[in-house]
Formats: structure tokens, C-alpha cells, sequence
């Protein structure tokens, strides 16, 4: 059962729930995933549509309003939109990250899928990427929803997290290792 999950917790996680369990119910989940990416990417292009989420002035008829035409342009509708409009309603659009957020971990559990993300010092070539990939599902047994971060910081090796674990492999995390065991001797 979704509610007893682990991985969503307080308003979000509520609201990350009743929709999973709704789009489940209605065979709608990659439906709704996919509306939820769209209006998360026209978030993230708009600063106009970010204050509007965000800025506590605006009243919930006001953010429902432009929600509506939002979403209308963007030709988002069904099961995402009302979930959407219900979020404005409520006042609480400034969660709607943390909303798709959790329910995408509630989707990507339902389908067997553990994310990972892998933090690099330069982008890793398709041959790398298909090599970390490949280890990371041999080694979990499930598919892999795998994000990469580019880290200069690291100098080279790399840090995977892969749910609770991580492991470094990073050049930085080895000197400095080696910097301390020759400070102690």
C-alpha cells in the first residue's frame, strides 16, 4: 500500500499519495507523470509562474485562475490539472515540487525501479554511463532511474547514492584520506 511508504512523508507526501493512489486507480500513472514533468519544466523556464507558486500575496482564487490558464495553454488536463487546481485551491502550490517529487519515488517504487544518482568530476561518455548503469542494476537486481551530477570539486573517481547507500570513489575523498594517515604518524 502507498500510505504506509517510507519515502513521502508530511503535506506532500498526502498529497503524493491521493494522487498516486487516484492515478493508479485509473491506470493513469505514466499519464500523469508526464503532465506532472510538462508543468514542472514550464515552472522552471518561468520565473512569473515560480512567484506565482511561491508568493504567499497572491490569494488561492487568484493562483487557482492562473493555474486554470496556465494549464489550459499548456494543454495539461485531466487527473494532473484538477490534482493541480486542488493544490491552488489549497494554497499550497508552493509544495508542488515536493508533491511530484514524491510521487514520482511512489510511481518509480510501484514499478520496480531504485534511482541513483552518480556525482562525476566531467560528464561521463555513453560507454562510462552504460558501465556504471549496467554495475548499479547488477548489483541492486532492479532497473535503474540513474541521475548524473558533474562535480569538478570531486578531481576524479566518482559518488554513487543509490537509496541509502553511497559509496566514494573519489579522488578528493582519497587524498584526503591519505593527507590524515600521514598527519598521524
Amino acid at each position: 500500500m502507498a500510505s504506509s511508504s517510507p519515502i513521502v512523508s508530511g503535506i506532500a507526501g498526502r498529497y503524493a499519495v491521493a494522487l498516486f493512489e487516484l492515478a493508479n486507480e485509473g491506470k493513469a500513472l505514466d499519464a500523469v507523470s508526464a503532465d506532472l514533468d510538462r508543468f514542472l519544466a514550464m515552472l522552471d523556464g518561468s520565473a512569473d509562474l515560480e512567484q506565482l507558486c511561491r508568493n504567499p500575496v497572491f490569494t488561492s482564487e487568484e493562483q487557482e485562475k492562473a493555474i486554470t490558464a496556465v494549464l489550459a495553454k499548456a494543454e495539461i488536463g485531466g487527473l494532473a490539472a484538477n490534482f493541480l487546481k486542488l493544490v491552488a485551491s489549497k494554497r499550497r502550490l508552493f509544495l508542488v515540487r515536493a508533491m511530484v517529487t514524491a510521487f514520482r519515488a511512489l510511481v518509480a517504487e510501484k514499478k520496480g525501479i531504485v534511482s541513483a544518482e552518480v556525482t562525476v568530476a566531467a560528464p561521463l561518455s555513453d560507454k562510462n554511463r552504460k558501465a556504471v548503469l549496467d554495475a548499479l542494476q547488477a548489483t541492486s537486481g532492479k532497473s535503474i532511474a540513474l541521475t548524473e551530477r558533474v562535480d569538478p570539486a570531486i578531481i576524479g573517481g566518482l559518488v554513487v547514492k543509490m537509496g541509502s547507500k553511497m559509496i566514494d570513489a573519489s579522488l578528493k575523498t582519497k587524498l584526503n584520506a591519505m593527507k590524515i594517515a600521514m598527519t598521524n604518524v
